[in-house]
């Protein structure tokens, strides 16, 4: 079959309308057309939660021109987000990349990484006012270098680390309402991902499935686990099953799809194929998701996409998914979570989570949230 890049092209995502120019209140930044960039994280599950951040940029300066400089792992992620006015690629040689943003002139940078290199960056494009947290040495180069908060002061979730930076800087006053973090025209990215479904064969419903994770193996179920949980729901729901990951990740899929069609569920294995974009639509498209935790993972919740995850080494109260929708599967084991990348013992916090377990949570979710 063709590779799906090959074979399917979205189409330009909407364009942000016209900009107000109401007032706001800040703490020294005029209320006029300031030039405001805002430097992503390098994450997509990251770059997910710093959402409410960026909006909350976009509410205390509605008049303000707006753009975020992203990584090209990560730049797809905005292209439908209506409080951005433009992306920029960010350019693999330092110096020209600071070449590129002199020549856009712009105010004001909020680095929401805390990396040395995302500050030197913006010292050496000359952005007057340069804010971010007094992270990785680089106070010195910081116009406004905020301490980071201290365990406790905030909570947990690592979506209020990034609100915090505002909050201290004075941009916003207090916390926006942000229970649920949801990706703009998930409707849109709905119906794109179900048109893509059927041009390469799938039949709805499509449970999505994800089984890798970047960070490292301690954060991974067991394909078999995935697989047979996948299997008990398709056949259930009538339902085919789509296997997502990145190019290192084909393999892992492979090995989960194989153990489907020996179940005799149709699966498709998209793992290398599609871009960050392509993705998002393919998952908003899906009827249920079953994910560790990952990238993958912050995506389809904030697209609204019922979610069983299986936590383990990391820690779901600080970066968990967000919303109704999304539910956690965990094994209470005394290492748990160790935040490590591979585990020094057994892998018991992943190797005591039965996929039956899984499948009853999965099953249920699908049914609370049918129609």
């Amino acid at each position: 079959m063709t590779e799906l890049s090959q074979q399917w092209r979205p189409g330009r995502p909407p364009q942000a309308g016209g900009l107000s120019h109401t007032g706001c209140y800040n703490r020294g930044l005029p209320r006029n057309q300031l030039r405001i960039l805002i430097r992503a994280t390098n994450w997509v599950g990251d770059a997910v939660m710093s959402l409410p951040a960026i909006r909350a940029v976009r509410s205390a300066f509605p008049g303000a021109h707006l753009t975020v400089l992203a990584r090209s792992s990560v730049a797809d992620l905005y292209a439908r987000e209506t409080a951005i006015d433009g992306v920029m690629l960010h350019a693999s040689e330092r110096r020209r990349a600071a070449d590129e943003l002199r020549r856009e002139a712009f105010d004001c940078a909020i680095l929401l990484p805390n990396s040395f290199d995302s500050a030197l960056l913006v010292w050496m494009a000359g952005i007057p006012r340069r804010i971010g947290y007094r992270r990785d040495a680089r106070r010195w180069l910081l116009t406004e270098s905020v301490p980071c908060p201290e365990p406790g002061e905030i909570p947990r979730h690592e979506r209020f680390y990034y609100l915090e930076l505002l909050r201290r800087t004075g941009i916003i006053h207090e916390y926006p309402p942000c229970a649920e973090i949801r990706l703009d025209a998930c409707e849109s990215a709905r119906e794109a991902g179900a048109a893509a479904m059927r041009e390469v064969g799938i039949a709805l419903p499509v449970i999505g499935v994800s089984p890798g994770a970047a960070y490292g193996g301690a954060k991974r179920w067991l394909p078999e686990g995935f697989a047979e949980t996948a299997a008990t729901v398709a056949r259930h729901h009538q339902a085919s099953v789509a296997l997502f990951g990145s190019r290192a990740e084909c393999a892992l899929c492979e090995t989960v799809a194989a153990a489907l069609a020996s179940s005799g569920v149709a699966a498709r294995n998209f793992a290398g194929e599609t871009s960050l974009r392509q993705f998002i639509d393919l998952a908003a498209a899906c009827r249920l998701f079953l994910t560790n935790d990952s990238g993958a993972m912050h995506i389809a919740s904030a697209l609204g996409v019922p979610t069983v995850t299986v936590f383990g080494a990391t820690d779901e109260t600080a970066t968990g998914p967000t919303g109704a929708g999304a539910r956690i599967v965990r094994e209470h084991v005394e290492c748990a979570p160790c935040m490590l990348r591979a585990c020094p013992i057994d892998h018991r916090c992943m190797t005591r989570v039965t996929a039956q377990r899984v499948g009853e949570v999965a099953l249920r979710l699908w049914d609370e949230s049918a129609g």
